[in-house]
């Protein structure tokens, strides 16, 4: 790759941009259309349904699909999101959505995609909606963007495709690297596939068979359960702060279990030891604000950035699981992952759901294998893990590098002059 910084730029009505380059409004290369809701949205199918939120679930429904290279941007829910549709793709495009495709050769779209994102601001500012967020195809149309020549649009997004590329390597990763985990654990110590020439004996706290020597345990008596600090508004910030710590909230945790890796930050006298945590402890959402119930007892590993050093801090909506053995940690999260819904039933409210701990610690069975099993189990998974969490911050950091030059190459600043 060859870059080089611009020096001659000429002022327009979006900024500077290159002499040699040209400004044109959206509507002048690209068709803009809505998508259509289906009758039915499953949990399988055939086809992908896309909507303002993005991945809205499936459908085998056939009367309306999209296969051609498309963006979609939000109107209703998550508004001015813009998303790639890969060729070749089927998928089905929901109503709450604008489409955007070339209506001639003269445009790359991923460079249109890009730029796109660079602008979510100004696409949000063309809402026209009353009662609900709308942009309208006509305002998305009048959108001024920067034109590069093409062959130079098409080498920045080669570049900026090539971190996407290799993020979205790094995700189906991890999420093999899971199933393989998920699958060793449930094979191990919910089928007893390898210990079934084994004597069994029968559980009356679980109602069924178990190899003998094994234990039933309370999740109380393996570890230890703690709360996060009930904060308040003006302590918590969106970007990082002087002297704050990292915050773990519902927000890292992932339905069914997981960690997602968008942080909040902290500044606070009252923060206690116990309230704070270190990378790759074990944590679990003890509240719910979905009718499904999919978030309460979800657990996860803690993941901080490459570049954060110290401790982090956890809040009330979240419980810290400090096993009183270290082999336990990766056990107890894959028990808890695959047992989420039971994780659930010990839960309080209506609307919003609590976790009831002492309930939770009192009656939630962990089904223990003897010493050398579980350290085996360890010995097979740890590897597994640790390069999950590899790849996340690898992810956050290629992350990083793309939204640092996205805007360099898309407004000319920084000139890509080989791919």
């Amino acid at each position: 790759m060859k870059f080089r910084w611009e020096t001659e730029f000429k002022e327009t009505d979006i900024g500077e941009i290159p002499t040699d380059w040209e400004r044109s409004e959206i509507g002048s290369f690209m068709a803009i259309k809505s998508g259509k809701r289906p009758k039915e949205i499953k949990v399988y199918g055939f086809y992908e349904v896309w909507g303002a939120n993005g991945f809205m679930g499936y459908t085998d429904a056939t009367d309306y699909l999209e296969n051609r290279e498309i963006l979609i941007t939000g109107r209703v829910g998550t508004l001015g999101n813009v998303y790639y549709i890969k060729k070749n793709s089927n998928v089905w495009l929901s109503d709450n959505v604008l489409i955007l495709y070339p209506n001639d050769h003269g445009i790359n779209l991923k460079f249109v995609f890009y730029h796109l994102l660079t602008r979510k601001e100004d696409i949000i500012s063309l809402d026209v909606g009353s009662t609900q967020p709308l942009i309208t195809q006509n305002g998305l149309k009048n959108l001024i963007i920067p034109l590069p020549p093409l062959p130079e649009q098409s080498r920045i997004a080669t570049v900026l495709s090539w971190f996407d590329d290799l993020i979205e390597v790094k995700k189906r990763q991890n999420e093999i690297l899971e199933r393989t985990a998920m699958a060793i654990f449930k094979s191990w110590f919910i089928d007893f596939e390898p210990f079934r020439d084994g004597e069994f004996v029968y559980s009356e706290e679980l109602g069924k068979e178990i190899p003998k020597g094994w234990e039933v345990k309370k999740i109380g008596e393996l570890a230890e359960l703690t709360n996060g600090i009930s904060y308040k508004g003006d302590e918590k910030y969106e970007e990082p702060i002087d002297d704050g710590m990292i915050f773990i909230t519902l927000n890292n945790i992932l339905r069914g279990g997981g960690f997602k890796t968008e942080y909040s930050w902290i500044k606070s006298e009252r923060i206690k030891e116990h309230q704070t945590l270190n990378e790759e402890d074990l944590i679990i959402a003890n509240t719910d604000m979905t009718q499904e119930a999919k978030v309460i007892g979800s657990p996860a590993i803690v993941v901080f950035p490459s570049d954060y050093k110290g401790k982090g801090v956890y809040s009330h909506h979240i419980t810290k699981i400090t096993p009183e053995k270290g082999e336990l940690k990766f056990f107890l999260y894959s028990y808890l992952k695959i047992t989420q819904n039971e994780n659930a039933t010990f839960s309080t409210g209506t609307n919003v759901l609590g976790l009831d701990i002492e309930n939770f610690k009192r009656n939630k069975i962990v089904i223990l294998p003897p010493p050398h099993i579980l350290q085996s189990f360890h010995s097979l998974v740890e590897p597994l893990f640790q390069k999950i969490i590899l790849n996340q911050k690898q992810i956050m950091t290629l992350l990083k590098i793309r939204d640092t030059l996205l805007p360099l190459l898309i407004f000319g600043k920084l000139r890509a002059e080989e791919v």
